[in-house]
């Protein structure tokens, strides 16, 4: 949240230098306030862990947040139970009349096929069309960055030679100061698990797109629009302590070609509890995004978007 301070205080120059989010008082008093409504496509095909690690990221706030959950009309889930998608979910032409300061679009094991082979594709694409017109800001997390960058800008993946698997570390790479970065380190870590990528020189060719971080190791890892409404990310940043040491499990005992998660087990041993690197960068990443990129910015009357 910003720190409110009187409208002339000589620190004020000197905070805002620093990225320090400033409300002057006069503006303090003329807020209003509401919660924050947002939407969260759900990809996944453990749709309870999946928004089990988002609700508790967004809740890890003081801003009010009320999340509606939809999953794909044309795809039928398989591995959540139907009573908790009856009870819980919608779809799309539930909500599409609705109009929300923000939208996350989750990932999917789908990657290895093409984006018009996926059985939802075309839901999809309408789902972030309408996004434009209906969302403030999205969130596209993995597959989901991806799947939102080929459709909205025409970028590629690329397959990798072997899966981009575990925990790396990362740093700014754009010069400005940009607000979803407040209070970041210079060197922060963010767990990544695909099996293809983006590279930065598609996304230099197009001056509507900026690269906002990155790793010598896993490549790049945000990319925003540039009104700052839209942000990709092809990390995992929501990731729970043992989710990979899950996903390295099964390949495993399905005798599937995987290698030990980087920086991931303690002295490198899957015999070893994982070491969290990630925690308190996920936890800032998406309280920054909630204040500064929706709770400051959307209109409070979301008929007006």
């Amino acid at each position: 949240m910003p720190i409110k301070i009187p409208n002339n205080l000589p620190a004020a120059s000197i905070l805002e230098s620093e990225n320090i989010f400033v409300m002057y008082e006069n503006r303090a008093y003329t807020q209003d306030i509401r919660p924050l409504k947002l939407l969260l496509l759900n990809l996944m095909p453990t749709k309870i862990v999946t928004e089990t690690q988002f609700l508790r990221l967004l809740g890890n706030s003081p801003l009010q947040v009320e999340v509606d959950f939809i999953y794909t009309a044309t795809y039928a889930p398989k591995n959540t139970p139907q009573e908790h998608l009856v009870k819980f979910y919608e779809t799309f032409n539930d909500v599409k009349d609705r109009k929300y300061d923000g939208l996350i679009i989750t990932g999917a094991p789908v990657e290895l096929l093409s984006f018009e082979e996926v059985a939802y594709w075309d839901e999809l694409r309408e789902i972030m069309d309408w996004s434009k017109t209906h969302v403030y800001s999205t969130l596209h997390i993995c597959w989901g960055a991806q799947a939102g960058l080929y459709h909205h800008y025409g970028i590629p993946k690329y397959a990798l030679p072997q899966k981009m698997f575990g925990v790396f570390p990362h740093k700014i790479a754009c010069l400005q100061q940009e607000k979803l970065f407040r209070g970041f380190d210079d060197l922060f870590y963010i767990p990544h698990s695909r099996h293809t990528e983006i590279r930065r020189e598609d996304i230099e060719k197009n001056p509507r797109l900026s690269i906002l971080c990155e790793s010598d190791i896993s490549g790049v890892c945000i990319v925003a629009d540039t009104a700052r409404r839209q942000f990709f990310i092809t990390g995992h940043a929501e990731y729970d302590p043992c989710t990979l040491k899950t996903e390295y499990d099964r390949d495993v005992a399905q005798g599937l070609p995987i290698h030990i998660p980087d920086n991931y087990f303690a002295h490198n041993d899957p015999a070893q509890p994982p070491v969290v690197l990630w925690r308190s960068t996920a936890n800032l990443l998406f309280s920054n995004w909630l204040n500064y990129c929706v709770y400051q910015e959307t209109p409070f009357d979301l008929t007006q978007l």
